[in-house]
């Protein structure tokens, strides 16, 4: 008997259509690159990759019941199962291979996730994820929305990311609370030119105080280079492409 644990935020996917629309959303694996994926849990999504992945399919599960039922109920071998919390592992030991992640993450740690795949961007190629509905739209959200913030800023500078499709309380056993979503990020061909961490350092700086303009949230840093108009908008009102500029025209370490 599977015992749920909440603290791992676990709402096992039981809708069959809905995995086989998820496993379908996946693109760009077809290269010879890994397949990774997170909280497979009992193995709704597992089950439909295998037969196309095979042996480069991994997935990353925590909890030792689940690793327990995947070994039994899906013959995955200890090469295919990572023993380990996904916000701990070191890139280098999931695999050698570029990786495409797809997941119904844990809906308590879903922007951590989302934080630790940008941290992998030169490995990560592109993720498909179901997310608390809320979090999923902040990954999509434009400037002048009230959604958009942080994770919206910093996923859009390194991938190209769709919003999919809702799925209903309903489809989960147990029923989550929230409604969820699916989103599809792609990594862009172009990457910009800029210091990851002084990108984020600046966004984060930014919206921590978005009622601010610019001129006042971002006064740690050194703006004589800075445009004085674009220093009188908010943090909200700022394209991807406006946040990139901006970081490129403040020194680094002021």
């Amino acid at each position: 008997m599977i015992i749920r644990k909440k603290h791992l935020g676990q709402h096992f996917l039981q809708d069959e259509n809905i995995a086989k629309k998820i496993v379908r959303s996946v693109k760009d694996a077809g290269d010879g690159s890994d397949v990774l994926e997170i909280g497979p849990g009992k193995g709704v999504l597992t089950a439909l990759l295998l037969p196309i992945y095979g042996p480069r399919l991994k997935v990353v599960e925590i909890d030792p019941q689940m690793i327990a039922y995947l070994k039994h109920h899906l013959s995955l071998t200890d090469e295919q199962i990572i023993a380990k919390d996904f916000l701990l592992t070191d890139p280098a030991q999931l695999t050698a291979q570029q990786l495409t992640i797809i997941g119904n993450f844990p809906y308590n740690i879903s922007s951590q996730i989302m934080f630790r795949i940008l941290d992998m961007k030169d490995r990560v190629k592109g993720m498909v994820g179901m997310f608390q509905k809320e979090v999923a739209q902040r990954l999509c959200s434009k400037p002048h929305q009230k959604s958009y913030g942080i994770l919206s800023v910093l996923t859009q500078t390194w991938y190209d990311v769709e919003y999919l499709f809702d799925v209903s309380k309903s489809c989960f056993a147990p029923p989550p609370k929230v409604e969820s979503g699916v989103i599809r990020i792609a990594r862009k061909a172009l990457q910009p030119q800029v210091d990851p961490q002084h990108l984020t350092g600046v966004v984060k700086a930014a919206f921590n105080q978005r009622r601010k303009t610019l001129r006042n949230s971002l006064s740690q840093f050194e703006l004589s280079q800075v445009e004085a108009n674009l220093l009188k908008a908010r943090a909200e009102e700022l394209s991807t492409e406006q946040f990139l500029a901006l970081a490129q025209k403040i020194p680094p370490y002021a």
